[in-house]
């Protein structure tokens, strides 16, 4: 049931990829007028990026592509991708359609126009194409997940078997044959779907031996690879595990499989995230030792859960307590390696709040609390498990007076028909001498401790697909490197607007100004923030600032620019206007539950 609503999420409900390559800048700039035709176009990013065979469309004024040499990187630079224009272009609006994987593997998109003498009268857009193509992103995104769910029932359940059961008892062959099926199927989907989802296509080209060639030298189809080849050496593990038992050779294996974890979870760390950025060693080193710390405790709630429902009171009594040793010092390792990647992907405490990948970031750390506070309940019953026995009341022999009746001396008691006292420091038990973890054979314990497991198995999945999602998210260092250190040249013209508004209430902030930058006031993708300041010209809090756009000529609109709340202001990137002209914004303050005004605004748009 959950692998089914996690698949019809990732299928149908998946949302644009934002990638973690962010543009620097471009030559030519952005909206920019050259008098001579440029020989190269060449965009700068915040990290290496990876080439496709069709990383470049350019479009010229009348939106036929343009011929252009094979992409490459501009003077041996990583960081950049470059592309030659034939000699002659004619004046007029050219397109620039892009599209690059950045260091952690994943696919970003993006065109920009600029201007070779003067801009052209048109105002129709070149069609760029998809940026992505949704089914191929919905089976790339569950492989993905289902990928991270089987590494970690897989490294959870061995690490189970070799550190907290009896070597008596079986290894769990189940879990972990169907683990390792479930890894190896995903990666082969994962290395199938790598190319259409780096160029955008349907999952049909997925066996283009082109592509898939060129997928097979890049960086992450190299770390499939090296997984695919890793999960053949586990396989050899896993039949050693399933037929010796010896304990003489228990540190052996054990670190035969860590090994093997290390290079499992370093498949991972050398194409995602921490191959990319600041501080690349320490943040590989301490993404593996994530992902490991994350298997050994998911995987491992898995194995206790099948534990519990197959093992005796006995064998409970010295399982429980080892994986509740080894569950702590697991989340003590992701506590530690977690803040230094929330760090590290963040930047900023504000980012928590102001960015995707920070909203993301507290939707599971959340999540994390949620699982800490369960498995704090399940300790209780672990320790009720783990606890001995209560002693039992000792006869203590002594010489005392005899009662009458007594056996008289050298009588035994079966003579006299009394019982015979017991020896000193023997405890008194139905079942003979009590022992330590007594309490695992209550069935009410064990029912209560499997039911709280179900739930951290629950929650941990959860977590787990919120995870996914963070891996693909632009992280917000990035983002903010992005902004900042984007030349000065290349920021498009804005207009700033105005708007005075007045809801009658008499208050500071029934009454003021909203001042509104639409950015670049072009046709195309635009940004408006807005500021709302009161009477006493002071920033001021509103519930609501709401505005749309609409253009009366060519009945068009109204168009929502869906602002978002940004702590102080009220802003969004991706406001789309279609059309030049004289456009009508309307601008809605709302100051409380009941008061609210709107006021239009005429505003130019320019081709």
């Amino acid at each position: 049931m959950l692998l089914g609503t996690v698949l019809v999420l990732l299928l149908f409900g998946a949302t644009p990829a934002s990638a973690h390559a962010a543009l620097r800048s471009t030559d030519p700039d952005d909206g920019s007028v050259v008098r001579q035709a440029p020989r190269h176009v060449t965009l700068t990013f915040t990290e290496s990026v990876g080439l496709l065979d069709d990383s470049f469309r350019v479009f010229g004024p009348d939106q036929r592509r343009v011929h252009t040499d094979e992409a490459s990187h501009a003077d041996g630079r990583s960081e950049t991708a470059r592309v030659g224009l034939p000699g002659k272009l004619a004046q007029g609006t050219y397109t620039v359609a892009w599209r690059v994987v950045s260091a952690d593997s994943h696919p970003v998109s993006g065109a920009f126009t600029f201007s070779v003498g003067k801009r052209s009268a048109t105002t129709a857009l070149a069609d760029t194409g998809p940026a992505e193509d949704p089914l191929t992103r919905g089976l790339y995104d569950a492989a993905r997940y289902l990928a991270y769910l089987a590494a970690a029932l897989l490294v959870g359940t061995a690490a189970f078997a070799l550190l907290c059961r009896p070597a008596h008892t079986s290894p769990l062959r189940r879990p972990l044959v169907a683990a390792w099926w479930t890894l190896l199927g995903s990666t082969a989907v994962l290395l199938l779907l790598r190319a259409p989802y780096e160029t955008g296509a349907g999952p049909a080209t997925a066996f283009d031996t082109s592509a898939l060639g060129r997928t097979l030298t890049g960086r992450p189809g190299l770390a499939l690879l090296a997984r695919l080849a890793v999960l053949l050496l586990t396989a050899a593990f896993l039949l050693r595990l399933s037929r010796h038992r010896d304990t003489r050779e228990r540190p052996v294996t054990l670190a035969i499989g860590t090994a093997l974890a290390a290079a499992l979870a370093l498949t991972w760390a050398a194409a995602e995230h921490a191959s990319a950025g600041i501080q690349v060693p320490l943040a590989m080193t301490s993404s593996v030792l994530h992902l490991l710390a994350t298997g050994v405790w998911l995987g491992g709630l898995v194995a206790l859960l099948l534990t519990l429902r197959r093992s005796s009171g006995e064998d409970l009594a010295e399982v429980v307590p080892r994986f509740s040793r080894i569950a702590f010092a697991s989340v003590t390792v992701l506590a530690v390696t977690g803040v230094y990647q929330s760090w590290r992907g963040l930047g900023s405490l504000s980012a928590l709040t102001g960015t995707s990948y920070g909203r993301l970031l507290l939707a599971k750390l959340a999540g994390v609390f949620v699982l800490l506070l369960v498995a704090g309940y399940s300790r209780r019953w672990t320790a009720r498990i783990a606890a001995p026995a209560a002693p039992a009341r000792v006869a203590v022999s002594a010489r005392v007076p005899q009662p009458v009746g007594a056996p008289a001396a050298g009588q035994t008691a079966a003579e006299s028909g009394t019982r015979e006292p017991e020896m000193p420091g023997k405890p008194e038990t139905p079942d003979g001498p009590a022992k330590p973890g007594s309490g695992s054979g209550d069935p009410g314990i064990r029912r209560r401790l499997r039911r709280s497991v179900l739930v951290e198995v629950a929650v941990a999945a959860a977590v787990l697909m919120i995870t996914t999602v963070l891996t693909g998210t632009l992280p917000s260092r990035a983002q903010a490197e992005a902004a900042q250190q984007a030349p000065v040249g290349a920021l498009p013209p804005t207009t700033e607007i105005t708007v005075p508004f007045d809801t009658g209430t008499g208050s500071v902030t029934g009454s003021g100004k909203v001042q509104v930058t639409l950015d670049p006031a072009r046709v195309g993708d635009n940004g408006v923030q807005a500021i709302v300041l009161g009477s006493d010209t002071y920033l001021v809090v509103v519930p609501e600032v709401r505005i749309t756009f609409s253009l009366p000529s060519k009945k068009v609109g109204p168009i929502d620019a869906e602002l978002t709340d940004r702590g102080g202001y009220w802003s969004t990137n991706s406001v789309n206007l279609p059309l030049a002209g004289n456009w009508t914004m309307k601008t809605t303050v709302r100051v409380s539950d009941v008061d609210q005004v709107s006021v239009e605004r005429q505003v130019r748009v320019e081709p």
